[in-house]
């Protein structure tokens, strides 16, 4: 898929789920075909300004991770994402006009403001939507585990596709991977 179609692909999912970045945003959406993997759906987005650097940021909470994108002319592209099992919490604050939000992650507190103070409630609560589900919602469905592997390795053995040598020693490379 060419670049400019996934980006209009990500500007027609943020059509869908109603959010309309500002122009302050463009070079962050624009960053995002190179952030997101081919088939990652966002979820909800928005855009604030990174307390510790006072750079304007976009907030990208997709089904499998937390991003942070900073595209900066100076700096380059700055890309964090994070599991949603790694944040522990994650709080809004509402002033008159605009909100801001915590995100803790370890020992790190990453703080956001100048967002709109509907769209900090609304991404906070898609978020904990998220950090809600068991650890095993966010393993990826196309990387199998150790343990399925070696269902599959024994169902090649038991119908005669690998030798009981060649089993146990593709049991014993996936064995020394934990």
């Amino acid at each position: 898929m060419s670049e400019k179609s996934r980006l209009d692909q990500i500007k027609d999912e943020l059509e869908i789920l109603d959010i309309n970045p500002t122009i302050f945003a463009r070079k962050e959406i624009h960053a995002l075909p190179d952030v997101l993997s081919e088939n990652e759906k966002i979820v909800y987005l928005i855009e604030g300004r990174n307390k510790l650097t006072n750079h304007h940021i976009i907030l990208v909470a997709t089904e499998r991770r937390l991003i942070f994108v900073d595209k900066e002319f100076m700096y380059g592209l700055k890309v964090e994402d994070f599991s949603y099992d790694k944040v522990s919490s994650i709080q809004y604050e509402k002033s008159l006009m605009l909100a801001s939000i915590d995100i803790h992650i370890s020992d790190n507190i990453l703080e956001i403001d100048n967002v709109g103070k509907y769209y900090a409630e609304l991404f906070c609560e898609k978020v904990r939507d998220f950090m809600a589900r068991p650890k095993e919602y966010f393993q990826s469905k196309s990387e199998p585990t150790v343990l399925d592997q070696l269902e599959q390795l024994g169902r090649l053995r038991d119908s005669g596709v690998l030798s009981e040598e060649e089993f146990e020693s593709q049991k014993k490379k996936l064995m020394e991977r934990l």
